[in-house]
């Protein structure tokens, strides 16, 4: 059995090749599937036809097209996907958006770290956990 893929959600080139390098440095092997704005990721998530959905979706909130709170709010209001673990990953210091991504079902909440080192470790943290330990229902139950 092949591993799922992670959806990446990110508009920003700089880290979007951090995660990149920060997933082969913590050898990492699922593929990281990027989408560059809130439209792509439900793209992506919803033309599943042919893939299974991804392990774990990576998203910022501030995104192109449409932001990354109503990426979440469709994904939670979808069958196939309202159990899929979903992580806001953002450098919004705003409580509001801790507070509304909660209230629409984010899985977790976390900080960009600034430096190459700290961003490195959370990753392999993110990896280790919803990749490894992490259990979630079957799609759609």
């Amino acid at each position: 059995m092949t591993s799922r893929p992670i959806l990446l959600v990110e508009d920003n080139p700089s880290d979007i090749k951090l995660t990149q390098r920060a997933f082969a440095k913590s050898h990492i092997a699922n593929q990281l599937v990027v989408a560059e704005d809130g439209q792509a990721a439900l793209d992506f998530l919803f033309a599943q036809k042919s893939h299974e959905l991804p392990a774990v979706v990576l998203l910022d909130l501030n995104l192109p097209k449409m932001d990354g709170l109503e990426v979440l709010r469709r994904i939670r209001a979808d069958q196939r996907t309202r159990f899929l673990p979903v992580v806001v990953v953002t450098t919004s210091k705003e409580e509001q958006d801790l507070v509304d991504s909660y209230s629409l079902g984010a899985n977790s909440y976390v900080r960009k770290p600034v430096s190459f080192a700290e961003f490195s470790a959370a990753v392999a943290q993110l990896g280790v956990y919803w990749l490894a330990l992490n259990e979630v229902p079957p799609n759609g139950r």
